[in-house]
C-alpha cells in the first residue's frame, strides 16, 4: 500500500496542477456566491463551514474524475499522450482504483456531515463519472465522436453544480427552491465550454484527434467558443441584473462586461493566424469567478 500511496501522490502532482485546485476553489464560491446573491439580494454573502466543506469536496472529486479519465482514455493517450503516467507505467491501473475508491467514501461521508442530501448528490457525480467510463468501452460512437462525446461527458460538470445547488440549500437555509435557482447553472457552463472549445480548436484538421474543429472548421469552433461566452455573459447579467442595486454592487457587477474582450482577443489572434491562445479563456473564467464572488459579497 506504500508504493501505491507513493504512486498516486506523484500521479496527483502530475496530473492535478494546482491551477485545477484554483478552479475547483472559485466554482464552489462563485457558485455559492451567485446562490446566495440570488436568494436572498439584500444580504451580503459570506462563505461558512459549510463552504469550506464543499470546497474539499469538490477539489477530491475533480482528482478522482482526473483517476477515472486517465483510465477511460488509455487507449486515446497511448497514440496522442504517450507521456501519461499509466501509460508510461508510473501508476497502475489498480493503484487509480483504490484511489478512486477512497475518494469516494470520503467524498460520500464529508457530504453526509453536510446533509443527506448533498451525500446523494454527490453519489449521483461519481456513479456518473464511472458510467461514462463503461459506456465509452462499450459505444465508439460515444468514445470517438466528439460532439457526441460532450453531450455525454458534460453532464458531470452539471451534477457537480447541482451538488453545490443541493447541499447549499440543505445547510445555509435560503428561502429558495430548487428551481428557481437552478438557472445560475449557465453562467458556469458558458465559462466552462467557452474554454472547452477554445483548447480543441486549430485551423488544420488533425485526424484521429478530440478537435472540435476537426468537425466544425476552424471558424465554427471558434464561433461556438465566443457563443458560450455570451451565454456566460448574459445568463449572469439576465440573473443578477446589477443595474437594479446601484452603488458598489452595480460598479463590481458590471465588470463582466469588459471581460467579453478576454476571449474576443484570443479568438481574433486565432482567426488572424496564431496557435490559438489558451491564456484569454482562462483568464475570462477566473475573471468572471471573481466577479460573481465579489458582487455578493459587498452587498446591496
Amino acid at each position: 500500500m506504500t508504493g501505491t500511496a507513493a504512486r498516486l501522490a506523484r500521479f496527483t502532482r502530475v496530473m492535478y496542477k494546482p491551477h485545477y485546485l484554483l478552479y475547483g476553489v472559485l466554482w464552489v464560491f462563485a457558485l455559492e456566491a451567485t446562490l446566495g446573491l440570488l436568494a436572498a439580494p439584500d444580504t451580503a454573502w459570506r462563505p461558512s463551514w459549510s463552504t469550506g466543506l464543499r470546497v474539499l469536496v469538490v477539489a477530491v472529486v475533480l482528482l478522482y474524475l482526473r483517476m477515472v479519465d486517465e483510465q477511460k482514455d488509455l487507449g486515446y493517450d497511448r497514440v496522442h499522450n504517450p507521456d501519461r503516467p499509466l501509460v508510461t507505467g508510473a501508476v497502475t491501473a489498480t493503484d487509480l482504483r483504490i484511489g478512486v475508491a477512497v475518494i469516494a467514501v470520503l467524498a460520500v461521508a464529508g457530504s453526509l456531515v453536510l446533509s443527506v442530501g448533498s451525500a446523494l448528490a454527490i453519489a449521483a457525480v461519481l456513479l456518473y463519472g464511472l458510467g461514462l467510463w463503461g459506456l465509452e468501452r462499450l459505444s465508439a460512437w460515444v468514445r470517438d465522436d466528439i460532439l457526441v462525446n460532450l453531450v455525454v461527458t458534460y453532464p458531470v460538470q452539471l451534477l457537480v453544480t447541482a451538488y453545490v445547488l443541493v447541499s447549499v440549500l440543505d445547510t445555509e437555509g435560503m428561502d429558495a427552491g430548487f428551481w428557481s435557482l437552478a438557472p445560475a447553472a449557465l453562467i458556469f457552463a458558458g465559462a466552462f465550454l467557452q474554454f472547452e472549445f477554445a483548447r480543441k480548436t486549430a485551423h488544420e484538421p488533425r485526424p484521429g484527434e478530440h478537435y472540435y474543429s476537426n468537425v466544425l472548421g476552424a471558424r465554427g469552433s471558434t464561433a461556438v467558443s465566443l457563443l458560450f461566452v455570451a451565454l456566460a455573459v448574459g445568463a449572469e447579467l439576465a440573473l443578477v441584473r446589477p443595474w437594479e442595486s446601484g452603488g458598489a454592487r452595480f460598479a463590481v457587477g458590471s465588470l463582466v462586461v469588459p471581460l467579453v474582450f478576454l476571449p474576443a482577443a484570443g479568438a481574433l489572434r486565432f482567426l488572424r493566424g496564431a496557435e490559438y491562445p489558451l491564456m484569454p479563456p482562462v483568464l475570462f473564467i477566473l475573471g468572471l469567478y471573481a466577479v460573481l464572488i465579489a458582487q455578493a459579497a459587498v452587498g446591496a
